[in-house]
This record gives C-alpha cells, sequence and structure tokens, in this order.
C-alpha cells in the first residue's frame, strides 16, 4: 500500500474505465471529488454504486461530459440525474449484485473505498458498508481507499489487507451521520400495527426509516428477538440495551446481529465499533433467501409507493420516475414467507402526504412491480392489518380497501365493482 495525495490516487482512472464506489456512511467523497475535477480530460468513464451520500457531482454538469451512473440503487442525492441520459438503473436484487461482478458480467477496473487502519496483522475494516463492497474489492483491477481512523472496525468478513490496496489517502474526519426524524402520529399507529404481529423469538428484518423505528419503539415488551438484516439503525439499540434482543433463537448465527450495511449517529458507529456482537457480513449472504429461511419468525417489514387492489407492490418507482430501487425487499419478503412461523409485511401510510391514495386500482402507468402479488401476505397502514395469503382478487380487494383512507374507499369499492362484477 503506497501512501499519496488524493490526485495521485485518482489518476488510476483512465478514459473507459468502470469505477466502483463505496457507499452509504463509507462513501469516500474526497475521492469522488478528486476524480470528478478530472473531468476535462476523462471520457466514457462509468460509475457503479447502490447508494451514496454527498454531492454526487458526477451526475451533474459539466461532470456528466466524463461519467455516467449506472446505479443498482437510486438514492436522493443522483435520482433527478438517473432519469435523464445522463444515468441510468440496473434492476437487481440485493441479494444478486455480487454476481454482477464475480460473474464478470460488469468487471471492475477500479474500486473506491473507505477503511480503517490496518491492525497488526495489515488488515483494514470495511467500517458499517461491506454490502456489495466486499465482492467489489474481491474483483476489481485496482483498490483505491481512504485511510479514516473514524471508520468502526467491524466483526464479520468486511476486511482488506493494505498488499491489496494499490494507492491510500490518509484523512480523519467521521463517517456520514444519518439522524432519524421522530415518527408522526399515523407512523406510530403503523409501528404499534406491525408491533402486534411481532412474536416473541421473532426474527427481525427492517430498513431505515421512521416505520421501522416506530415498530421497535413498540417491542419494549418482546423476548428473545433476533436480528438478521441487511441493514439497521439507532432503533435497535435500546432493545439490545434492555436484553430483548439477544438472538438466541436464531439458527444463523445464533446470538449475533446479522446485517451487511449500518446507518446512523455516532453513537450508533460506537456501539459497532470492535463489537463481536455484530457480524456485517456481504448483501450475497444476508439477503440469501436460502439462509434467511433457516431462522424462525422472520418478520420482514418494508414499504411501498403504491399497491393496487390485488396486491402488486410498487416501492421503487413513481410511474416511469425512478425513486429507489428492487434493494432487498424481495429477498427478505419470500425469506420470511418460507420462514417456519414468518411474517413478511408491507407497511405504509394510507395516503401521500399530498392526500393520494397509496391503495389504488391500478398500479401508475409505466410504474415497476417490485413484490408481485403472490409474494404479498401482510399489508399495514394506520387503518389496521389485513393478509392476502390465500385470497382471491375479489377478496383482496375487499381487505386492502378494508384499511384504506376512508376518503378514498367508496372510489376504491366503484372501481372494485366494475373490475369484478
Amino acid at each position: 500500500m503506497q501512501i499519496v495525495s488524493a490526485e495521485e490516487a485518482v489518476s488510476i482512472v483512465k478514459s473507459g474505465n468502470r469505477v466502483f464506489f463505496q457507499g452509504a456512511a463509507m462513501t469516500p467523497n474526497l475521492l469522488i471529488d478528486t476524480l470528478c475535477e478530472r473531468y476535462r480530460e476523462l471520457k466514457k468513464v462509468e460509475i457503479i454504486q447502490i447508494h451514496t451520500h454527498g454531492e454526487a457531482k458526477y451526475i451533474q454538469a459539466p461532470y456528466t461530459d466524463a461519467f455516467h451512473l449506472a446505479s443498482c440503487f437510486v438514492g436522493d442525492n443522483v435520482r433527478k440525474g438517473v432519469n435523464t441520459i445522463h444515468g441510468d438503473y440496473i434492476p437487481v436484487f440485493l441479494s444478486e449484485i455480487h454476481w454482477l461482478f464475480r460473474r464478470n458480467i460488469l468487471p471492475l477496473d477500479v474500486a473506491f473505498i473507505q477503511v480503517s487502519p490496518p491492525d497488526k496483522h495489515g488488515y483494514c475494516s470495511l467500517g458499517v458498508s461491506v454490502d456489495v463492497t466486499l465482492p467489489a474489492i474481491q474483483t476489481a483491477k485496482k483498490v483505491v481507499a481512504l485511510i479514516n481512523p473514524q471508520v468502526p472496525r467491524t466483526h464479520g468478513d468486511g476486511i482488506i489487507h493494505i498488499n491489496n490496496i494499490n494507492f491510500a489517502v490518509a484523512i480523519d474526519e467521521p463517517v456520514h451521520p444519518s439522524i432519524l426524524g421522530t415518527p408522526t402520529d399515523i407512523e406510530a399507529t403503523i409501528g404499534k400495527h406491525v408491533a402486534g404481529l411481532v412474536e416473541d423469538g421473532a426474527t427481525l428484518q427492517m430498513g431505515i426509516g421512521n416505520i421501522p423505528n416506530a415498530v421497535l419503539r413498540n417491542l419494549q415488551n418482546h423476548k428473545r428477538l433476533g436480528i438478521h438484516t441487511e441493514m439497521f439503525s439507532d432503533g435497535i439499540l435500546p432493545l439490545v440495551e434492555k436484553g430483548i434482543i439477544t438472538g438466541e433463537d436464531k439458527e444463523i448465527k445464533t446470538g449475533k446481529i446479522v446485517t451487511c450495511f449500518a446507518m446512523g449517529s455516532q453513537k450508533l458507529y460506537d456501539f459497532i465499533d470492535d463489537n463481536p456482537l455484530v457480524h456485517f457480513k456481504e448483501a450475497g449472504y444476508t439477503n440469501d433467501t436460502a439462509i434467511i429461511r433457516k431462522n424462525p419468525k422472520v418478520t420482514a417489514i418494508n414499504s411501498a409507493i403504491e399497491i393496487d387492489l390485488t396486491g402488486q407492490v410498487c416501492a421503487d418507482s413513481i410511474g416511469m420516475y425512478q425513486y429507489s430501487g428492487v434493494g432487498g425487499q424481495m429477498d427478505f419478503i419470500r425469506g420470511a414467507s418460507l420462514s417456519e412461523g414468518g411474517k413478511p409485511i408491507i407497511a405504509m401510510p394510507s395516503i401521500t402526504n399530498k392526500g393520494v391514495t397509496k391503495i389504488t386500482p391500478f398500479l401508475k402507468e409505466g410504474a415497476s412491480v417490485t413484490t408481485t402479488r403472490a409474494h404479498v401476505h401482510y399489508v399495514v397502514t394506520e387503518y389496521g392489518v389485513v393478509n392476502l395469503f390465500g385470497k382471491g382478487l375479489e377478496q383482496r380487494a375487499k381487505a386492502l380497501i378494508s384499511i384504506a383512507h376512508p376518503n378514498h374507499r367508496e372510489a376504491l369499492e366503484r372501481a372494485a365493482k366494475q373490475r369484478f362484477n
């Protein structure tokens, strides 16, 4: 490993290269921004990522003269650009992104990452974003790293030896925080409904956001909960401290919190640092349905942009506008449904902030089906819980209308009558 300036480190990138960016809290923004300053001398550099924090200049003018983004997930910093000619979205399950690298479908020339300083054996930690970064560094021709002493050292598989880093740049700054807001009254009600579905001894998967946070706040009287998830945030900390999350009933990595990335406050990162309780694995492991299903009572909590009256879930686009990505929703919805006593859950407010119903007769034109109607079981809004599993199309419509916003039920009933009678 050679310690160099950021300018020298990014000089390794050549025109026509495909470059991977580590994401989430570990986004190596100094490297990214320095690379972008070379836009006048580079052509046709393709960027591969899932989600990053930061300005994301590479998807903005004039940097788009040199860079094109092909993103496997869409965050708010690249959303506008991905929906233009300067970017694109690759529909892919989080569990299968590693195959794009390992099967040479999208061979990587360079990987940009951020890591801890090496330990006495020469190993650096990938911190709190192992996800698809591990297969990226294992297959990329060259690896460039920010070496940051504030990166949490995580247990599990997220390590790289200094001999496998071509250029390194030394920095000393906090990793990206992600501070949760306070759940609204509606989100709090949804949280109570979902928490009512969680059994003692369940293995939980949940994402980041106010609804998962609201669910966790309502699990204070539960026992022997476990975590096997693609990500977690601060919401689990009180449950760990109170001995509610123990993982003792899990079949896979009993007693361990298993994840592939984490985002949250500095308190969360301090909890994770050198903590053998938490195991970071790549997404190809955490999101493998065959592994997920082995745990008991897997309770997977996911959300949706809209759901039609037959149960089709759109969670990643607003019509033709690409909003986020497939991510791990299907991985865990399927894994939970195959788990003994498992419960796949779609939880969402009944209406948008503008009062538009999220339970609709049909998905918007061009909308993607993230989770098929055959995979959907529990659907939760602030108006209650329904289970669509085993129900026919007309029964599903009736069930979903019962948890729709009252202002929209009459119109939904008319649409259902027109369709089924």
